[in-house]
């Protein structure tokens, strides 16, 4: 595989960028070598710029459900394009896309747009404390909720992949009120509250863990959680930014029966644009300006083009059969597994809709101690012999795989035949 454009690229980006990226994943710190450099997307297909193929299965970590340069996506945002670009003023879209959030959230009154999910989820630990009166959180070991300092503690992602477990500049002051729970241990969340008596505002959540790679928790946890926070007064924060539209076009708390307080979203509700939203039931959302008294603003918040490739997106997904998309999850956690065994390699593959992860361990993964299990050096081996092969998947192995809804049972073949052709040259 030629990479000679990729690491000339990659020599000129470090002079400029901090360690040649914009994101920390993107370096490729956990899995060696030069990050590849993309020039463009095609529905699954992506192209590197020195002309190498791949099926796409970040998907841009998530938003691009639909695949690359949808033509109904790309007709939409050319059209609002046209139009300008922002407004600083309220627009049609924005309430369209609101309405169609509601529908895929019915248990929302309101919605408030933001720029990501990082911001959402600011936003969303603001008016619980404001709603509750209380200022403790609590979030769970390998959750990553984005990088706001009040939950960048114990968090998954990128920061397992460097070994990180907090982050400079963060004030000790800013998680004083931060409590660790481990997930899918329920137990671990009644002591913290028994021993936090009224003080706690909100529980934050991934109802499915993406960022310590796929972790999907017990039905009888999360059911348990929600019992839990109802009885204690604390609000349930469900962080659906990964999640969203992945089984199901909604959420994922709904696979689990239960209602958040507060949703969080992102990812697939911009459709590759930098979106964020938080919702909740109106006596929630009412404290939030310019009704109420908790203050959050945004100049691009709502904007026009993002409004306009979500909605595009949204639009399409409602067209999608989400029992085949969960079967394509199925699928390709089966070829990953067949593959493993035909060649000797121990591995749990965990999914969730459309989101699947391989784990290179022999331990069952459920939470951060057994995702912190993996062998991460046979992992940097297999994303190289993955890229080889004609696959790209995220440089990390605790990021979650994100496939495409519009995959075909062709491309899937072709798939299948790559995945074994990749574990076949790291045996």
């Amino acid at each position: 595989m030629e990479l000679s454009k990729s690491k000339t690229l990659f020599e000129r980006a470090i002079k400029s960028m901090v360690g040649g990226v914009n994101s920390p994943v993107r370096a490729f710190n956990s899995v060696g070598g030069n990050p590849l450099f993309i020039e463009r997307g095609e529905g699954i297909h992506i192209y590197d710029v020195d002309g190498n193929e791949y099926i796409d299965l970040i998907g841009s970590y998530g938003p691009l459900i639909l695949g690359h340069a949808h033509p109904k996506v790309t007709a939409a945002v050319k059209a609002a394009v046209d139009k300008s670009f922002t407004y600083g003023a309220t627009t049609l879209g924005e309430v369209e896309m609101a309405e169609m959030v509601k529908e895929a959230y019915p248990q929302l009154d309101k919605v408030r747009f933001v720029n990501s999910g990082t911001e959402a989820v600011l936003s969303a630990i603001r008016v619980a404390r404001a709603y509750t009166g209380k200022n403790k959180i609590v979030k769970f070991a390998g959750c990553y909720h984005g990088h706001t300092d009040a939950l960048l503690v114990a968090a998954g992602s990128g920061l397992m992949t460097m070994g990180i477990p907090s982050s400079a500049g963060v004030p000790e002051k800013a998680v004083n009120d931060t409590l660790i729970a481990q997930y899918n241990n329920i137990e671990s969340v009644k002591e913290i509250i028994a021993n936090n008596k009224d003080e706690i505002a909100a529980i934050f959540i991934e109802p499915v863990a993406g960022n310590m790679g796929v972790v999907v928790p017990e039905m009888e946890f999360m059911q348990e959680l929600r019992k839990v926070t109802e009885e204690n007064g604390i609000l349930l924060v469900i962080d659906e930014v990964m999640t969203g539209f992945r089984k199901k076009f909604g959420g994922a708390q709904d696979h689990f029966g239960i209602e958040a307080d507060i949703t969080c979203m992102g990812k697939v509700i911009g459709g590759g644009m930098p979106v964020g939203a938080y919702g909740a039931k109106a006596a929630i959302m009412d404290r939030v300006a310019p009704l109420g008294d908790v203050y959050q603003a945004g100049t691009l918040s709502g904007s026009p083009i993002a409004m306009a490739c979500g909605l595009a997106t949204l639009r399409e997904l409602k067209n999608y059969d989400y029992d085949r998309a969960d079967q394509l999850g199925k699928q390709v956690k089966g070829y990953l597994e067949k593959a493993a065994t035909e060649n000797g390699i121990k591995i749990q593959v965990n999914q969730f809709g459309l989101m699947v992860n391989p784990f290179f361990t022999s331990v069952p993964v459920k939470d951060f101690e057994t995702a912190s299990s993996c062998d991460t050096e046979l992992f940097g081996k297999f994303f190289w012999a993955m890229a080889e092969a004609g696959l790209y998947i995220p440089p990390s192995q605790f990021e979650t795989w994100f496939l495409p809804i519009t995959i075909t049972d062709e491309e899937m073949n072709v798939l299948e035949g790559r995945i074994n052709r990749a574990f076949q040259s790291i045996n």
